[in-house]
């Protein structure tokens, strides 16, 4: 796009910034982008109602995990693509390639979840089928209950919701204040180029699949969720202390907490949530905490 001007400001108190052409167009895209947003709410609401009480703290690992490979291979993709005499064009349509194929294979493959109607919940007794394996049927309903609709305001009151949806805020909000401002440290106070960058994302990202796989399994069957939870933070507020320093071994140190503490307690949270919203509210809240 032509980098042309739309707005110029240059003022004592927001400072002299420019508004291009290209810019408009990257917040507009920014803007879509959180519109679309809450497929990552209705993917754990799915795994929510799909999974029982012994398998969800494993599935949500699943589910992280697959979330980290993507950090791992979707920046090492993006680089080799863009050193490629096409820039920054062929990342952009690898991209929007991978999202049609995604749509695809969700209207092709994903099996539709239907919620109980009112009245109802899911029953409690699990069919051991081979489709119960792979976490690909959904539970049968036949309990009444309160029929009651569920408004939103109604989810914060539900026992021990409300506290941890604060929780999910607050942990979400740091990691996004990490995210955000870490590679502004990493070439500011490190002097990092692109390249280090990337390889340093990798890392993390490598080391948290590690904790959130074999790791998390074993740590769930001798301790439970909520000490995960505690223990976890814990260890990934150590992380945000070493960052502060400007030496590489104290910042990969650093990494290594992180991926400890995010991979203990992120999918403990989320398991969490799941089982203390009940059989019943279980969708609608996770849908909440996007």
């Amino acid at each position: 796009m032509p980098k042309e001007n739309i707005l110029s400001i240059n003022s004592s108190l927001l400072g002299t910034f420019a508004i291009t052409l290209p810019l408009l167009m990257l917040f507009f895209a920014r803007f879509i982008d959180g519109l679309t947003g809450g497929n990552i709410s209705v993917a754990n609401a799915y795994l929510s109602d799909v999974s029982s009480n012994e398998n969800r703290g494993n599935n949500f690992c699943k589910m992280a995990i697959s979330s980290n490979l993507g950090f791992i291979v979707g920046p090492a993709l993006a680089a080799i693509l863009g050193s490629t005499i096409f820039g920054n064009i062929l990342p952009v349509l690898a991209a929007l390639i991978l999202s049609l194929v995604t749509l695809i294979v969700i209207g092709l493959t994903l099996k539709e979840f239907k919620p109980p109607p009112p009245g109802m919940v899911q029953a409690t007794e699990e069919k051991g089928t081979i489709r119960k394996l792979f976490v690909q049927e959904c539970k049968d309903c036949y309990q009444i209950q309160d029929p009651k609709k569920l408004r939103f305001k109604d989810v914060f009151k539900l026992k021990y919701v409300s506290f941890l949806l604060m929780l999910y805020f607050l942990i979400f909000l740091g990691f996004n204040i990490f995210y955000a401002t870490f590679p502004i440290q990493a070439v500011n106070g490190l002097k990092w180029s692109v390249t280090q960058l990337g390889i340093f994302y990798a890392v993390l990202s490598g080391m948290m699949v590690l904790v959130e796989g074999p790791v998390l399994r074993k740590v769930l069957k001798k301790f439970s969720e909520e000490i995960l939870v505690v223990v976890g933070s814990l260890i990934l507020g150590a992380n945000f202390i070493l960052l502060i320093s400007n030496e590489v071994i104290l910042v990969y140190c650093a990494a290594v907490l992180f991926a400890l503490g995010n991979g203990l307690m992120w999918p403990s949270v989320l398991s969490l949530l799941s089982k203390r919203a009940g059989a019943t509210h279980q969708g609608a809240v996770q849908g909440i905490t996007g």
